[in-house]
């Protein structure tokens, strides 16, 4: 279990880099309410995105996108509107973005990432 938590911080420190250096402004990380957990909120020019961070070391599991079903969508959805009333930020442009985490533990890690994914 310990091994896990590290390996989704790691991921979604990764991911952070990743979208910063593509312009994007961390907000916020490990949101949690009530309803669940958002992993990163960041502003990317005028929207608000709320992204989804999946991590493995490997194949066993299938790829990271393939862990974001509809029932997981939905409830980022809900999160989404959640923060921006915990935070009074206008919930008009918003957007959902995905990024996927190959880490590798001997190898740089590869990082994808799908805007606008619900």
């Amino acid at each position: 279990m310990a091994h896990n938590i590290e390996l989704g911080r790691r991921g979604e420190q990764v991911a952070a880099e990743h979208l910063e250096a593509r312009g994007m402004r961390v907000l916020d990380r490990n949101w949690r309410c009530p309803q669940g957990e958002l992993d990163l909120v960041l502003r990317d020019g005028d929207a608000t995105v709320f992204v989804e961070v999946k991590t493995r070391t490997g194949p066993s599991f299938g790829h990271p996108f393939e862990a974001i079903t509809a029932v997981k969508l939905a409830r980022l959805r809900r999160l989404a509107l959640a923060w921006c009333e915990a935070h009074d930020a206008p919930s008009a442009r918003i957007r959902i973005d995905a990024v996927a985490v190959h880490a590798p533990s001997a190898s740089p890690a590869i990082v994808e990432h799908l805007e606008g994914i619900g």
